[in-house]
């Protein structure tokens, strides 16, 4: 496809499948509950590090652990101790993650949104002036999260992004906080959706080897910024801006014959 063509077709791919009727089985949904961004930043934090596996299962253990907590995660967390948040999650599981790693998560947002006031602010600390991307400011936001918790380290919940992992689980949650469209929620309107990464898995990785995106044979950091560069040229202001759609083809059954027309 030439360039212009290629933006018409992701438009209207935009136009027609960006809708919240296929969200469902996603872990974006959990986040439609709560409409104070407090809870909100909180709520898809869990959910974006708990989103690997099977889908409906992610979204029973998504559930599990904000049944837990107070109506408000937020005020969940700003009253209650680090031994309690261990013992409120105390026999979790969700494939390799324990209750542990959850109560170790937790307390690392706990220390954040009390030191900054909430995880945007403590997000935009990390930000520098002269970032082209929020990869610098992720290393720093993921490193201030593991290193202040209460409850030891949350483990393989918060990815490394220096390590040079595509980081598609804290990607996927910058893209839900920073952006706000029919699906994406927003509530961080000071972080650029322009500096947001593609949220990179294996799905997202052949779709844009198929579209000529990257010719890159491992999905990882290099790559998704290389994807990002590519999407850029069709929306600078909102790189990312295709990524719910084009990723429905590997969720909504009743896509799969489009995803064959499309992708092969």
């Amino acid at each position: 496809m030439d360039g212009l063509y290629m933006k018409d077709w992701l438009d209207g791919l935009y136009e027609k499948f960006n809708r919240r009727r296929f969200v469902h089985p996603d872990p974006l949904e959990c986040l439609y509950d709560y409409n104070d961004p407090a809870d909100r930043e909180i709520v898809a934090l869990i959910a974006a590090s708990l989103a690997y596996g099977q889908v409906r299962q992610i979204l029973k253990s998504v559930s599990d652990v904000l049944s837990r907590m107070d109506a408000s995660p937020y005020a969940y967390l700003m009253e209650v101790s680090g031994e309690r948040i261990q013992s409120d999650m105390a026999g979790f599981v969700h494939r390799f993650a324990r209750g542990a790693h959850v109560a170790a998560l937790l307390t690392g947002i706990q220390a954040a949104v009390k030191t900054h006031g909430s995880l945007q602010q403590s997000f935009q600390t990390c930000l520098a002036d002269d970032d082209s991307t929020l990869l610098p400011a992720l290393c720093r936001f993921a490193e201030t999260l593991r290193s202040n918790g209460a409850c030891g380290e949350p483990g393989h919940l918060l990815a490394c992004p220096e390590k040079g992992s595509a980081c598609k689980r804290l990607n996927l949650f910058l893209r839900w906080m920073a952006r706000k469209d029919r699906v994406d929620p927003g509530g961080w309107p000071d972080v650029p959706a322009s500096m947001l990464i593609i949220p990179l898995d294996t799905h997202m990785f052949r779709i844009c080897r198929k579209l000529g995106l990257t010719a890159r044979n491992q999905p990882n950091m290099r790559t998704a910024i290389e994807i990002t560069e590519g999407f850029r040229q069709w929306a600078p202001a909102d790189p990312v801006k295709y990524d719910f759609t084009l990723s429905r083809f590997g969720i909504r059954k009743e896509l799969s014959r489009q995803a064959e027309e499309y992708f092969g």
